[in-house]
């Protein structure tokens, strides 16, 4: 099962890729939600060394970081071995 735990903004890496998919009126739209509800919804990231990289939940890290948050909550997925 996996754990809520609170990452530094900073050190999420976002995919390429993934970023090209990036609406900026869902981002704007996330944003006020999160001001008056709070981060519903945490993100997914995988470890990368001392960082992490996104899963999943990129409208919802940029929501975060718009708002001048240094903080997401989110999961960390683990690899599985087969």
């Amino acid at each position: 099962m996996l754990e809520k735990t609170t990452f530094p903004i900073a050190r999420i890496r976002v995919p390429a890729k993934r970023a090209k998919t990036l609406d900026p009126a869902k981002v704007e739209a996330l944003a006020e939600s999160i001001l008056e509800e709070g981060q519903l919804t945490p993100i997914r990231v995988r470890a990368d060394g001392a960082d992490f990289v996104l899963i999943e939940g990129l409208h919802r890290l940029e929501a975060l970081k718009a708002l001048g948050e240094e903080t997401v909550e989110g999961y960390l997925a683990h690899a599985r071995l087969h």
